[in-house]
């Protein structure tokens, strides 16, 4: 779909947030009538005001069934289900519906690397596309992470589109088709939108329909639910692995990064990287294929893979007060992730977790909570059931806001112990986001005095 096939479509804009904005700027000039379609009120949705004076519709404080049945395109924001009723409606009577990552798909002309998984995707896409750049391509990076894909569509200069794809992006998709298509890990994360683990990792599989046998797979040798779930697909595959070195592929020996491909063999000393952690060499790795097999020289891929130094709200040290170190980890919105964050960490560490239950198994953890967590401190939602899973493997203790867990968490962690915000779960029961969690456990943290007082 082009362009000029928009003119005179009816389309509803579905989802008022930063994509959903994106896409009526994007839309706003070329559709015969659009409406942006929220079931908030518009006093709750923040970033209107960029669409003043646009001609937009708005359908807001819930979703006019009308409308939807009576368009000629309904395009989904990344966080709207497809099950909800307005849409089944318009399926029923056969209007297309798409999400707004396939609706910018179909504008790019310049190819696409594709970065999906559970845990790792934002770092590795900004990794990847930190080396494009400094290898001198004009490259967008953004979607899940940053900037809306529909940004990108919005010129033809690009060398290379680095995005970032949820299951949830993947789900609308039709005819997105990258060049690279990287899947980092799969583990349990959003089981309240998807029955099962299968269903969920079908949505990562997506990612692979439309390549063929010329593109590249990228996994992650270490993960066998990645191996099945990508198990059949056409492109070839490259393997990275933690494990040990990949023929044809890259992997990491204990202390070098090593790269092996067509009789090329170069080798990274991990010391360097400013990022540390397992995890981390593992997204570093997955990053570097893509250029590497493009031809961008190793010095200069891995100088720009060395200078990154991490994202807001991944295992960011906030501050060390009386010896005690404190993580923000808010972006650890997952089950999985907090394993990876724990594993980073020596014992004794007091961990703060909970939020907004999105149905993982929590019981996950146990093995690292016994091991690493002298104190688990829960707020949110998940408060329950979070210490009915983890009874008996450390200390538990509540608390009724962040504020009060900080506190607690001051008084309770010794010199040299650790405290780490990694909740497991998302910020929707108490914060608008993680980035506002974030910001609000590094602000309370910064404000922590020697005797444990918050200052006004």
């Amino acid at each position: 779909m082009t362009v000029s096939c928009y003119a005179g479509k009816q389309i509803v804009v579905v989802g008022a947030g930063k994509s959903g904005i994106a896409l009526c700027r994007f839309l706003a000039s070329r559709a015969g009538r659009l409406v942006l379609s929220d079931r908030r009120p518009a006093t709750e949705i923040p970033g209107l005001d960029v669409l003043d004076g646009l001609p937009i519709h708005y359908d807001f404080g819930g979703h006019t069934c009308e409308l939807f049945t009576s368009a000629d395109l309904v395009v989904l924001s990344p966080g709207v289900p497809e099950t909800i009723d307005p849409v089944q409606a318009a399926r029923a009577v056969g209007v297309a519906v798409i999400g707004e990552i396939e609706l910018a798909a179909r504008e790019l002309t310049a190819p696409v690397i594709g970065i999906t998984g559970t845990n790792g995707k934002s770092t590795t896409t900004e990794v990847l596309g930190a080396i494009l750049q400094a290898w001198g391509k004009k490259t967008f990076v953004g979607g899940n992470l940053g900037q809306p894909l529909t940004e990108a569509a919005q010129r033809s200069d690009w060398d290379w589109i680095v995005v970032e794809l949820s299951s949830f992006q993947l789900e609308t998709i039709d005819t997105l088709h990258p060049r690279y298509g990287l899947l980092l890990n799969i583990s349990a994360d959003h089981l309240d939108r998807y029955p099962d683990m299968a269903s969920y990792a079908a949505a990562k599989r997506r990612l692979f329909e439309n390549m063929i046998d010329t593109d590249i797979a990228i996994l992650n040798a270490d993960d066998n639910d990645v191996l099945l779930a990508a198990d059949g697909i056409a492109p070839e595959v490259v393997l990275f692995s933690c494990r040990a070195p990949v023929a044809e592929g890259i992997g990491f020996d204990g202390i070098d990064i090593v790269w092996e491909r067509r009789g090329v063999l170069v080798r990274f000393p991990v010391a360097e990287l400013k990022i540390k952690g397992l995890h981390n060499i593992a997204n570093v790795m997955a990053a570097l294929v893509a250029p590497l097999i493009e031809g961008c020289p190793p010095q200069i891929a891995w100088r720009a893979a060395c200078d990154f130094t991490g994202l807001p709200h991944r295992m960011a040290l906030v501050r060390e007060l009386d010896g005690v170190c404190w993580y923000d980890d808010s972006k650890g919105t997952n089950i999985g992730s907090v394993v990876m964050s724990l594993a980073g960490l020596n014992a004794p560490v007091t961990l703060i977790a909970g939020g907004k239950d999105k149905g993982g198994d929590f019981g996950i953890l146990a093995e690292t909570v016994r091991s690493k967590v002298a104190q688990l401190i829960l707020i949110g939602e998940a408060t329950e059931r979070m210490a009915r899973e983890l009874d008996g493997c450390t200390t538990i203790h509540r608390a009724d806001s962040l504020e009060s867990a900080v506190i607690l968490a001051q008084q309770l962690t010794p010199a040299g112990g650790a405290v780490l915000l990694s909740p497991g779960c998302s910020s929707f029961d108490m914060f608008k986001s993680y980035i506002e969690r974030g910001e609000r456990f590094s602000q309370l943290v910064r404000q922590l005095r020697g005797n444990g007082e918050v200052t006004a």
